[in-house]
């Protein structure tokens, strides 16, 4: 089935948007919602994972995104039995939960770099149990592309995604797929057809705002469409369009985050909600990981609060 146009989405999910919209004032009356608040350490890439997970679980956090892709400190493919273990019980002495593992694979590449992103998301798979035993972390990416690719590259997205979804499977892991406002997947309906597709409850969606609200996405339309299939929640500003694309965060721009946190619950998302500093952020060299990370936290923490939605 080709994805709907957002008319169609529109005159078919009214009633859906209105059901949402009334579990903003209301609230879910089948079950008290519970989220956690998280940070990702993609923004604290200049910090040793000590000290990193010393400060987030010292703000408040609940838990915390790990990056593991190419390049980083903490590289699935650099790991050590060794630290790998370490890292696990510095989780679980700060009572953090590992949220996810940020990786960075592309799907529109050749058959060589496809074989390497399966090899990565097998060590991926690993790197979740070896971790966090009781509850492994999603393994979280985007997909790469360029937006005018989607109607050419899309089946064989499709296709590359059936091969993670067998990985994911003999690992036990589950892959949340992110659309991104840069991406060939950069639109809610991409991940669901993508989703459709693949068929599989190891390949899931990662939902994030921002890169909607870049597209001029009503947000609680993009939370209707993608939140019931997302498994992971990534939470950053944004201003300008698709064309002047500026992360900001949280906090910094124009998003009323305790009514998306109702929305989202109200639309039975069951996961956490895990700040994301962007690269255009961190990358600048009078940035503060510490800082972001506060500065980040006290909004949110009283989005939380205002919306009525749990902690956990």
């Amino acid at each position: 089935m080709l994805p709907m146009s957002r008319r169609s989405f529109l005159a078919t999910s009214s009633m859906s948007i209105a059901a949402l919209a009334m579990g903003e004032t209301r609230g879910d009356e089948r079950r008290p919602a519970k989220m956690g608040l998280g940070f990702s350490l993609y923004g604290m890439k200049s910090l040793s994972i000590d000290d990193g997970l010393k400060t987030c679980r010292e703000i408040g956090y609940d838990c915390v995104e790990l990056p593991i892709q190419a390049d980083w400190p903490w590289d699935s493919r650099a790991l050590s039995r060794d630290e790998t273990k370490r890292i696990g019980g510095l989780l679980e002495r700060t009572g953090l939960r590992l949220s996810s593992l940020m990786e960075n694979l592309h799907v529109v590449v050749d058959d060589a770099r496809h074989q390497d992103n399966l090899e990565r998301l097998k060590l991926a798979a690993e790197l979740a149990h070896a971790l966090s035993p009781k509850r492994p972390a999603v393994i979280e990416t985007i997909l790469g592309g360029k937006p005018a690719q989607w109607d050419d590259v899309r089946r064989q997205m499709a296709d590359r995604l059936k091969d993670w979804a067998r990985v994911a499977e003999e690992g036990n892991a589950v892959i949340a797929i992110k659309p991104h406002v840069g991406g060939a997947m950069h639109r809610p309906e991409h991940a669901l057809w993508l989703l459709e597709q693949v068929d599989s409850s190891h390949v899931r969606a990662a939902y994030d705002y921002s890169h909607y609200q870049l597209r001029s996405i009503d947000m609680a339309e993009s939370i209707q469409q993608l939140a019931p299939e997302s498994v992971f929640i990534h939470v950053k500003d944004a201003a300008g369009d698709a064309n002047r694309v500026q992360f900001l965060l949280p906090g910094e721009g124009t998003v009323d985050y305790a009514r998306y946190l109702k929305l989202v619950a109200a639309a039975g998302y069951e996961g956490d909600v895990v700040v994301e500093v962007s690269g255009q952020i961190h990358g600048k060299p009078n940035y503060d990981p510490i800082a972001a990370a506060k500065k980040s936290y006290a909004p949110l923490a009283a989005a939380f609060e205002k919306a009525g939605v749990a902690r956990g």
